[in-house]
This record gives C-alpha cells, structure tokens and sequence, in this order.
C-alpha cells in the first residue's frame, strides 16, 4: 500500500514492518476508531514500552492512519518533549540530587506543561504550541521552534517510557536495584524524591489516558541494545549536520550509556511487572523487538 511504503520509507524502517502494519496495527487502529465512535469528545491513547521498543514509530503510525484511512485529525505527543529545559534540570540537582541533572526519571518532566497541552487539544479550538526537546543538545529547543497545532483534534497519541508507572513503598525502595544507585545514591534520596514526583505528580496526567497499550520487552536486559540503536541513530543524524553546528552536541559513547540505562531500570522493570495485566492492549515483544502476540484486556 503506497502510504505504508511511504511511512516505512520516511521513517528509514526495514519492508517487513508492512507486514506489522497489516497484521496488527491497523486493526489495532480500527478498535480505536470504534472507541471513538461512542465519544464525543477526543480520544487520548497513552503507549508505554521500555526505551528502544517503538513507541515513537507506533505513535506516529497511528496518527498516520487516522488521518489517512479514516479522516480523523490525530497528534502525537512524546512525554519525552516535556523534559525540563537543561538549567531547570541544573537546579534539581544543586538544591535536591546530582542525579536529577540527567533527563529521563519522574520528577523531570514538566507535568504541569503536559497537562496544559492535552487539555487545550482536547477542548480548545485555538492555537496550541506543543514544545520539543532536543536529546542531540539535551535541552528543548528554542520555542520559536515548537510545534503549532489549530483546530478540533480528534484523537492524541501520547508515548512514553513511564506511562502509567506506580509509586513504590518505601521498603522497596531501601534497597539499591543496581550499581547507580548503590554508588551514587547512597542515602536513597535521589530514588526517594523520584518515587514521589511520581506518586504525587504523574497520576494526574494518566488520568487523561482513555486507552492504553503496552510494547512490552521480553525483559530489561534488552533495553540496552535497544536504546543503543537508537544513540546509533541519533550519532548519525549528527554527522550528517555541519561541523559548526556540532558544538555542545551529546551522543553518548556506549559506556556512558549503560551508565544512563541504569536510571530507568527500577521503573522499567516494575512496570514489566505490574503494567501488562492493566492496559487495554499488550503486545508482547522478543529480543528483537518482533510482536510474539497481542493480548486485549478489555474489549473495546
């Protein structure tokens, strides 16, 4: 089908993923657009996955079926463009911990900014600006370059890596789940403060998510590789760009980046745990990120 092959191509994504977008995604779009039917007002569909897993390729695919093969206008929103600006960050971690200069855990997101955005595309007629976040400088991009949206919207994909992740107890987390937080949180007050933000922050945000569905890693362990694939990427992207334009550039080296996996590990593998039983539809992945089976939880 042409604008399989056209996404498929835009998204530098291997043929066979065609047969992905047959077999699964579009049905999965049409059960969506019949939950739609019965709402008037606009669909929110929340996609958790681990890093590297797909989230942003099946968010962007949806959209692109919505809009072309059943005429609903549709966005995608990444938690990761919430990411607080790097000085936001900067401040986190002279008056909290160190560990929150680094994007990516509860409590570095701008809550109160997602929630701002997905209420005014869910009832505003008007302009909304919806910010992005440049992981290549690890800061948003100046807000001359947010993206603008007009008009009705009828269904928002929002994607991101802990979509939907629970607090802990405080026994769990005495604890250090690995060598980050036994080195460089030794008191518990990073993890502490990050279980927090997201006990007291983030369910407020979830509670706009009238669909859910889970790309769900066969374990953590593939994570790494995943999100390596993905710095491959993004290190090529950089390379094709001028060399004055490079400066303050950050494309983690590999032994950095296992150093980075480390502060979503606690999260990623409770939600691993806890999260498959609960979402509306669950594909369940291998190594290779290939679907094994989709479980629908609830009927929609």
């Amino acid at each position: 089908m042409p604008n399989s092959k056209s996404f498929i191509e835009k998204h530098q994504l291997p043929r066979s993923y065609s047969r992905l977008i047959d077999k699964w995604f579009k049905p999965l779009t049409a059960a969506l657009v019949t939950r739609k039917k019965g709402m008037s007002e606009t669909l929110v569909v929340g996609i958790n996955g681990a890093q590297g897993s797909g989230k942003s390729t099946l968010a962007n695919l949806l959209v692109t079926l919505f809009e072309d093969e059943f005429s609903l206008t549709a966005v995608c929103l990444s938690l990761d463009d919430f990411y607080y600006s790097r000085q936001q960050r900067k401040h986190l971690a002279d008056t909290v911990h160190p560990l929150l200069q680094t994007r990516g855990v509860p409590g570095t997101h701008d809550i109160t900014l997602a929630i701002d955005v997905l209420q005014q595309l869910s009832f505003s007629r008007d302009n909304c600006v919806i910010p992005r976040f440049n992981k290549v400088t690890d800061d948003r991009y100046p807000e001359t370059q947010w993206n603008q949206v007009s008009g009705h919207v009828d269904v928002i994909i929002l994607e991101g890596w802990c979509l939907g992740a629970q607090a802990q107890t405080v026994d769990e987390l005495m604890i250090p789940f690995n060598e980050l937080e036994a080195l460089e949180d030794v008191d518990g007050r990073w993890r502490n403060y990050v279980n927090d933000q997201l006990k007291e922050l983030y369910p407020s945000l979830f509670l706009y998510i009238d669909i859910w569905i889970m790309l769900k890693a066969p374990s953590f362990d593939c994570v790494f590789r995943w999100r390596l694939e993905q710095e491959t990427k993004l290190r090529a992207k950089v390379d094709r760009q001028a060399a004055n334009e490079n400066n303050g550039f950050n494309v983690m080296p590999e032994t950095e980046l296992a150093r980075f996996v480390m502060f979503f590990q606690r999260i990623t593998e409770q939600q691993l745990l806890t999260l498959p039983e609960k979402v509306d539809f669950l594909f369940e992945l291998n190594d290779q990120r290939e679907i094994q089976q989709l479980i629908q939880n609830n009927k929609i």
